[in-house]
């Protein structure tokens, strides 16, 4: 992997991730763009003690831009301005232009998959998906080494439903400087359990899961997916690597090695799940990754939840009074079904 580290011109961080040693990445971004004004804030709700960052300038991003306006597109092909000032690319990451967090509480980053407009990480190839994998890695190494955060987190958000504002392909990198809620509450869980049994929670959810059986929709030599006992969402898959790691520095290279073919039939798998008449299935993947300020961070388990909003054929699974209100989740799928499912749905 070749990693090129340029700036837009508004002074924000832009990096190419290139698979040839002989890429040349040296194209100046040529928009007239004065620097980015943003300053997020961390409040904490009284009541539950979770952060919220209040970035009211979010208001003003870009959504649902037309293909020739696209700013994740090369801006090196015809004239075209965009974010990317280069003819063609493989993998890139850039600051967000328009972050939840910023302002020295956090960082945002934006990875681009592709450079072609209407593709999907479903049809990246498997070389594709690993160097997707080393830019994730690099840039966790990178992230978490920045002066006051707590924890890097991962993810893809794909499709309207979901809330994406721009179609091309491509996640996000949010560097907290807090230890998300959800995250907190997994930590709180694996200490229980490890004062209860003395054992670690996430060596056994993955060990009763092989045990069971039933819910489990694939397993390679290194890693292994599978439904989780009281899944949230409707379709909604964990994939572990075999042996526990906290983090993606973590991971050895078979696992890495062997993770692009993996994660690419889970991902084809969600597509077939409704039909070829329904449009690409919506969903989150999200990395889970222990804290980098946590002292018992070798206890925890890196893992990536894959899930969508999508509960059948034409109808999505809301969050209404009881998830939104609440937090109490409802299920319209039960587990062992939807595992069902996700099997039969696999490659031929």
């Amino acid at each position: 992997m070749k990693k090129t580290v340029t700036t837009l011109a508004d002074g924000r961080e832009l990096i190419y991730y290139d698979s040839r040693d002989d890429a040349v990445r040296d194209a100046v971004d040529p928009r007239p763009l004065t620097p980015v004004v943003s300053r997020s804030e961390i409040r904490y709700d009284e009541l539950t003690g979770d952060p919220v960052a209040v970035a009211s300038h979010r208001q003003a991003r870009t959504y649902q831009p037309p293909a020739d306006a696209c700013p994740l597109c090369p801006g090196g092909r015809d004239g075209h301005e965009s974010e990317i000032p280069v003819a063609d690319y493989e993998v890139v990451v850039f600051e967000n232009r328009f972050p939840s967090l910023s302002g020295g509480v956090g960082r945002c980053e934006v990875v681009c998959f592709t450079d072609e407009h209407t593709a999907s990480f479903a049809g990246l190839t498997e070389e594709r998906a690993r160097l997707v994998l080393d830019a994730w890695t690099d840039r966790t190494a990178a992230l978490s080494a920045l002066p006051g955060v707590e924890q890097v987190y991962c993810f893809e958000n794909r499709g309207q439903e979901i809330g994406v504002t721009l179609p091309h392909s491509h996640g996000q990198i949010y560097a907290f400087p807090y230890v998300t809620p959800r995250t907190a509450r997994m930590r709180s869980r694996l200490d229980e359990h490890r004062a209860a049994t003395g054992r670690n929670l996430f060596d056994d959810v993955v060990a009763r899961e092989r045990a069971d059986g039933e819910r489990v929709v694939l397993e390679t030599a290194h890693w292994i997916a599978f439904v989780p006992y009281a899944a949230h969402w409707p379709y909604e898959v964990h994939l572990y690597p075999k042996h526990r790691v906290p983090d993606l520095l973590a991971l050895d290279e078979a696992a890495r090695t062997e993770f692009a073919q993996v994660y690419l039939e889970l991902l084809r798998r969600f597509d077939r799940l409704f039909g070829p008449d329904e449009p690409p299935t919506p969903y989150i993947a999200a990395w889970h990754q222990a804290p980098f300020t946590d002292e018992r961070r070798e206890d925890f388990g890196l893992h990536l939840e894959l899930f969508t909003v999508r509960r059948a054929s034409g109808k999505l699974k809301f969050l209404a009074g009881t998830e939104s209100g609440m937090g109490a989740f409802m299920n319209d799928v039960r587990p062992e079904d939807a595992a069902r499912r996700i099997r039969e749905v696999a490659t031929a």
